[in-house]
């Protein structure tokens, strides 16, 4: 395991503190599982950009304007509406 120090203003860190506080969990703690969840969110974004590289634009509207169209199902039979 790494340490890592990183400078804050004071009120950032004194409001990270109470947020960790308030979760029961250690400010260490936080800063972890707030990292770990920045970087998931950066992988996902990464790999969609990969296979969006690769994509067939073509096929993709293709599949967009049958979904619109009613020709494919829905998750759970629900409207894009719903979904929105």
């Amino acid at each position: 395991m790494t340490t890592l120090t990183i400078r804050l203003p004071d009120d950032t860190a004194e409001r990270l503190k109470s947020l960790a506080r308030s979760r029961g969990l250690s400010t260490n703690k936080l800063v972890e599982e707030l990292s770990a969840r920045a970087l998931a969110a950066w992988d996902t974004e990464n790999h969609f950009r990969a296979m969006a590289a690769t994509g067939d634009i073509k096929q993709a509207l293709a599949i967009l304007d049958r979904l619109d169209a009613g020709q494919l199902p829905r998750p759970e039979g629900r409207s894009l509406k719903e979904l929105g």
